[in-house]
């Protein structure tokens, strides 16, 4: 089973890189994801990933979905 807690640890990763923040607040994942801190939240709570928007997420910053999801190599994808 996919992990919520592992999902979005990934995410945090590569808004830390991103923004050269050392501190990603779950407000930050959620924006960074198109989504209400409110909701981020509740699916937090319920350990629901939010697949649509991690693909979106993974598209924008050009990152591997099965890196994001299951931790596979490798992490960023090719620019073309």
């Amino acid at each position: 089973m996919i992990a919520f807690i592992d999902v979005m640890h990934r995410v945090r990763e590569v808004l830390m890189l991103q923004t050269q923040q050392p501190r990603i607040r779950d407000r930050d994942i959620a924006y960074a994801l198109g989504l209400e801190p409110q909701y981020f939240a509740v699916i937090k709570r319920r350990n629901k990933i939010p697949y649509e928007a991690l693909a979106y997420f993974c598209k924008k910053y050009h990152i591997s979905m099965n890196w994001v999801l299951l931790a596979q190599t490798p992490c960023h994808l090719p620019t073309s």
